[in-house]
């Protein structure tokens, strides 16, 4: 069984697309088709469910793709080694990260780690379904790292090393009944439309289990994926917020420009953000340089 076989077999499995996997493997589509139909004569079972319209791990390809990124991890370790003896990392990095990040320098962070290790390839994305979906792609071995915010106790199987934590406070339209308070609970939010994140980030389910905790229900009425929008939507009336102080923009304190901001009582809702990896997996040269990096990039 050759490890560039199992390469291409995570690669198509994680494109779920021959022709995408080509191209991020650099190599012909015919190339990739040919090395999957060989591992699987090889194995003499199925790997993939092919159609013109999508391509699925059968049984026999989800039982094969962990311990498929297992060798090609323990490959990795044997060239880390010899890199850090000859001087100099290499492999790739796969990063996710949320759509706003507001503590660390992403960009200042990943120039300077480019900079000073050019042979490691970096691999971005961000995260349509949140820290959830980051989560789980972490645990499936589809990134290395990733930049999260997860409320409580991380699932079983992460690490998480909390980077920063931030009240979440309640944001209103400054001509809303209710900013003239000095603060609010949950209960006097209840009845009002929520703008807010959608299911799977983080502050959306740190909200959720306040209301939960309280025995209280409420009605989020817009869906916004870019936190540093909501209290745009709040200060054009379109409902009330639960959000982090950070995603409230300096101005917006009260009197502020269309918004009031309120702490909230007899809750403690705190929004946490961190970066975490696979507790289970080996982490390679490239990712232990990279967290080393992670706080001297940290916005105070």
């Amino acid at each position: 069984m050759e490890l560039r076989h199992l390469v291409y077999f995570v690669t198509v499995a994680e494109e779920r697309n021959f022709t995408r996997a080509s191209e991020r493997l650099r190599v012909v589509q015919s190339g990739v088709s040919a090395a999957i139909r060989a591992l699987e004569r090889e194995l003499g079972v199925q790997l993939f469910d092919r159609s013109s319209q999508r391509v699925a791990l059968t049984d026999a390809g989800a039982a094969l793709l962990p311990a498929a990124r297992a060798t090609i991890d323990a490959a990795q370790a044997a060239r880390d080694a010899v890199d850090e003896v000859r001087g100099g990392l290499r492999g790739t990095l796969r990063i996710g990260t949320l759509i706003s990040v507001g503590f660390v320098d992403l960009p200042g962070l990943l120039g300077q780690f480019r900079a000073e290790h050019p042979g490691v390839d970096l691999r971005l994305r961000a995260a349509p379904s949140g820290s959830a979906g980051l989560a789980r792609a972490l645990m499936e071995g589809e990134l290395d790292v990733a930049f999260v915010s997860l409320a409580g106790r991380p699932p079983t199987g992460l690490s998480v090393r909390i980077l920063v934590a931030e009240p979440i406070v309640a944001v209103l339209p400054s001509a809303h009944h209710l900013a003239s308070r000095s603060a609010l609970a949950l209960a006097d939010l209840a009845d009002e439309p929520f703008v807010d994140s959608p299911l799977g980030y983080g502050n959306r389910t740190e909200v959720d289990r306040g209301f939960a905790a309280a025995g209280l229900q409420r009605r989020v009425a817009l869906e916004v994926a870019d936190i540093a929008t909501v209290p745009q939507y709040v200060r054009n009336g379109l409902g009330v917020a639960l959000i982090p102080r950070f995603a409230v923009p300096p101005g917006d304190a009260p009197p502020g420009d269309g918004l009031t901001v309120l702490p909230v009582t007899g809750t403690r809702l705190r929004w946490t953000f961190g970066v975490a990896t696979a507790s289970a997996r080996r982490q390679s040269a490239a990712l232990r340089a990279l967290l080393e990096m992670v706080d001297a990039h940290r916005l105070p």
